[in-house]
């Protein structure tokens, strides 16, 4: 099961944004830009990116914002200062519970890698194209916006659960087995014979007494 990394970062923010009204459309929108320009942004280097999600640098998390509301492809309803406060407000959201993810679940780099990569399938379907055009999504241009069910917030922290423990099963350490040297394989069927002719030779002595 895939930890919907988008249904959970929707439901935080709108825990969050809840004064300032958000409508849930407009929320799902925020949250596929921003989640969606991280996912971009971690395909091109996934190295930096990794680093900026731990040092949560501001003017970095401006930046991303900045790209996303100046790009040709933008077409929110937002004003753009607005647009950018949010977007900055998001991703800071989401750098923040990415971290918490990465330290909560011991994920490392290649962790995070497994599970932003499989956040595209989740959110498939849940934009416009022009969302995918502005944060250089571009896989998922030609994607129906459909509805999908909603998830509470304790499915997702279920799922969050479930994908901790998978990942830390992984760092057991597998039970060490002996290596059978190839000489025993050799000398088995002799010491068998062995033993049997002495059970026979035991056999026939205790007949002989009767």
């Amino acid at each position: 099961m895939t930890f919907d990394l988008f249904q959970y970062f929707t439901e935080q923010t709108q825990l969050q944004q809840h004064r300032h009204e958000f409508p849930y459309t407009l929320n799902l929108e925020l949250n596929a830009l921003a989640l969606g320009k991280i996912i971009s942004t971690w395909q091109n280097n996934a190295t930096a990116l990794y680093q900026e999600i731990q040092q949560q640098d501001p003017l970095y998390i401006q930046d991303l914002a900045r790209h996303l509301t100046t790009s040709r492809y933008n077409q929110s309803t937002l004003q753009p200062a607005a647009l950018e406060m949010f977007l900055e407000q998001i991703i800071h959201l989401q750098f923040g519970e990415l971290k918490q993810l990465d330290r909560v679940g011991k994920l490392g780099q290649r962790g995070l890698n497994e599970l932003l990569n499989r956040q595209i399938d989740c959110l498939s379907g849940q934009a416009e194209d022009w969302v995918w055009q502005t944060n250089q999504l571009i896989v998922l241009i030609g994607s129906k916006v459909t509805t999908h069910p909603t998830a509470s917030i304790d499915a997702t922290i279920q799922e969050f659960h479930h994908m901790v423990h998978s990942h830390q099963d992984q760092h057991v350490a597998e039970p060490i087995v002996a290596k059978v040297p190839t000489w025993s394989k050799i000398v088995e069927p002799v010491v068998a014979l062995l033993v049997l002719g002495y059970l026979y030779c035991a056999y026939t002595h205790l007949t002989a007494l009767h």
